[in-house]
């Protein structure tokens, strides 16, 4: 493959990671930022794509930052062509934002001594889609607000607590401390009233939950080198950040605003991997939404469906 079929793919990766970049240097962690913002309207949930459809990995954390610095507070988002086949049309000097669309294709080639063999090639595909608050003409259903009933407070976090119950994590309650421990291959958690609230203990329990996922006998991250090595710390670090933040969205709860001591302490060493890697962030993105569908797919109702399948 020449340099100049590498370049534009290469570009993609460098855009995105550059403009995550510029956000930690200013100490803001863009995959917080929805949970910041005053325009976040009804239940936290993941961007939308035409169909009711989230968004999944990097397209997440690129929406959302979108959408704080745009000041859109539909979850919606489409394609021009979508906006057409629906009826509405993109308003005049609108500006889409970029989404990123991974895969491989197979090339067949021959090697030294004659056979060929196949050769899976990644490849990264840009393209553009608009907010709904960018579009006319749409259908009324797609500009309605939905309003959710208002939970309970004790209901919502008996939602959660089911969610992880599922799981069959080990989870034990004491100390200071959050962690995962991967020799005991258990979590420990500080007891539940330490907490400022019920969605701050949710959130850490996600994250620590994220890290529960590395196990070979769950997704299979490699922890050997975490303890000794900073910038394989920091990346699975950055891996349970994102993670938590996918998680709590699913499970309809705000995150922590701010970062715990320990995480934010990591934000030297986000700094080194994204320079040093401009795949990194879209490594961890993979990563965490892998570890997330883990933990869906460990809750009973996804179970039952799997079966009738």
């Amino acid at each position: 493959m020449s340099r100049k079929e590498r370049g534009p793919r290469v570009d993609i990766y460098a855009r995105i990671t550059d403009r995550i970049v510029a956000d930690l240097e200013k100490g803001v962690r863009p995959w917080m930022q929805p949970w910041h913002s005053t325009i976040a309207i009804g239940r936290v949930t993941r961007p939308l794509r035409h169909n009711g459809l989230p968004y999944s990995g990097m397209n997440v954390v690129l929406l959302w930052s979108e959408a704080v610095a745009r000041g859109f507070a539909n979850p919606m988002w489409m394609t021009f062509k979508q906006a057409l086949e629906l009826g509405g049309v993109v308003r005049k000097g609108e500006t889409g934002s970029m989404v990123v669309f991974a895969s491989r294709f197979t090339k067949t080639e021959t090697d030294a001594a004659g056979e060929e063999f196949d050769r899976e090639i990644p490849f990264l595909k840009a393209y553009s889609v608009f907010n709904v608050a960018q579009i006319d003409g749409l259908p009324d259903h797609y500009y309605g607000q939905k309003t959710e009933p208002v939970r309970d407070p004790v209901a919502r976090i008996d939602h959660a607590d089911r969610f992880f119950a599922n799981t069959g994590a080990v989870i034990r309650h004491g100390g200071s401390q959050a962690y995962y421990a991967p020799v005991l291959d258990m979590i420990q958690m500080p007891p539940f009233e330490s907490f400022r609230d019920a969605a701050s203990y949710v959130a850490v329990l996600s994250h620590e939950t994220v890290h529960w996922t590395a196990d070979s006998r769950r997704v299979g991250r490699d922890l050997t080198r975490y303890a000794k090595d900073r910038s394989e710390r920091a990346r699975e670090e950055l891996i349970a950040e994102l993670g938590s933040c996918f998680l709590c969205a699913d499970l309809g709860i705000a995150p922590e605003l701010e970062p715990r001591a320990d995480h934010a302490s990591y934000l030297a060493s986000w700094l080194k991997v994204l320079a040093d890697d401009k795949r990194a962030i879209f490594s961890a993105a993979a990563h965490a939404q892998r570890a997330v569908a883990f933990l869906h797919g460990l809750q009973p109702a996804v179970s039952k469906e799997r079966e009738a399948a």
